[in-house]
């Protein structure tokens, strides 16, 4: 059984994931992870949940991570795309835990979008 103080915990925690989750607005960025079976298959779980913990943990405000079914091309799952007002939408392909850390200090906190893991349209 837990004590009251670990399960407060869990619920802060929990609400910190969930907030992290919702509704969408305009002026967010958002993070969308391919959660397809293929995606899935792939390692997209992972990914998903360490941009979760990496918001999180950076406290950034604005940023939403939602989940997508097929983004459309199997063989580079796991895919994220990532949505900043104003500009283009950039898809990640073949995204890891680390690959996402990175994206999140770079593409997200700096604004710098890692060539080396972009699909390009050329």
């Amino acid at each position: 059984m837990k004590s009251i103080e670990e399960l407060k915990a869990i619920k802060a925690r929990m609400q910190a994931e969930i907030n992290t989750r919702d509704a969408v607005g305009n002026a967010d960025t958002r993070i969308v992870v391919g959660m397809a079976t293929c995606g899935i298959a792939a390692g997209a779980r992972p990914v998903l949940n360490t941009f979760l913990e990496e918001i999180q943990n950076k406290r950034l405000q604005g940023v939403k991570v939602t989940q997508a079914g097929c983004l459309g091309m199997c063989k580079l799952e796991p895919m994220v795309e990532v949505y900043v007002p104003g500009k283009e939408k950039v898809t990640y392909v073949k995204v890891n835990s680390d690959i996402a850390k990175k994206i999140v200090a770079d593409h997200i906190v700096n604004g710098k979008t890692i060539s080396e893991y972009v699909i390009t349209n050329s």
